[in-house]
């Protein structure tokens, strides 16, 4: 069988390529890809302990069996973000009670700058009449370093004590959308809010400015936080979306090992 893989981020410039296309035996799995690769290039193995797999822009299991066609995206440790040069994608419309048709959700991924004023453009496109609690949330980039991605130690301690010039943002676009989207389904059977917007940047972020708008709309304050909250916690920790630190001569990959699934539900 033919498979392709995707590299992201750090594996991506180690392996000097974002696509190689393998041939594997019948039967292979997502772990077999990962040995063809690093044969061809030893230098991704040590990234492993902190490697997630993707089959098909889904979240996999290293012993998931693969077909011919697949495609296999290595996915290193995460961080964690159209208009008409965005990917994104709007519920569809629904009539607010005020005659005007509104979308129940707002995931997108955007290369244009947005500034704080994003809030309230998100919550006017999702109030209703109904709603009298909107809460929202941003990012922004700032000027002291994160915790650097594993295998980034080195880098992070060569840049030691210097101030963050901007942020750099690369995303699996198809795969991070299908995952804010679950986001947004646990979202609305968790804490019963329905309208919810995450919209993140890529690209380069220059310091100071917004990198990620999380929006909440519900009639009651509380769940409106618990779904601001929920939102970036879980876009943060689940979302293909990988974040690099710039300094004057070099940058380093910021994040932990993506999590696959939903946060546990904490008890009643």
């Amino acid at each position: 069988m033919r498979v392709r893989v995707r590299l992201f981020a750090l594996q991506r410039e180690l392996a000097g390529a974002r696509e190689i296309s393998i041939e594997l035996p019948d039967g292979a799995t997502v772990e077999s890809a990962w040995t063809s690769v690093v044969e061809r290039h030893p230098v991704l193995a040590p990234g492993r302990p902190s490697m997630r797999f993707a089959r098909n822009g889904e979240y996999a299991d290293p012993a998931t069996a693969l077909a011919d066609g697949d495609e296999v995206a290595f996915i290193p440790p995460v961080s964690g973000g159209a208009d008409p040069s965005r990917s994104g994608a709007a519920d569809p419309s629904h009539d607010g009670g005020d005659g005007r048709d509104r979308p129940r959700r707002i995931l997108e991924l955007r290369a244009t700058p947005f500034d704080s004023t994003i809030i309230g453009e998100l919550a006017d496109r999702l109030a209703t009449d109904e709603d009298g609690a909107v809460v929202g949330f941003l990012g922004r980039t700032r000027r002291s370093p994160g915790t650097p991605a594993p295998g980034q130690e080195a880098e992070a301690a060569r840049h030691a004590g210097r101030a963050v010039d901007s942020l750099g943002y690369e995303a699996h676009e198809t795969m991070a959308l299908a995952v804010l989207a679950a986001i947004a389904d646990e979202v609305a059977e968790r804490f019963g809010v329905d309208r919810l917007a995450i919209v993140h940047r890529t690209g380069d972020v220059p310091l100071g400015e917004v990198s990620i708008a999380v929006v909440a709309v519900a009639p009651h304050r509380d769940a409106a936080f618990q779904a601001a909250r929920y939102g970036i916690d879980e876009t943060k920790a689940r979302a293909p979306i990988w974040k690099a630190e710039r300094f004057a001569d070099g940058h380093v990959w910021i994040g932990e090992p993506a999590r696959t699934a939903a946060r546990a539900k904490e008890p009643e």
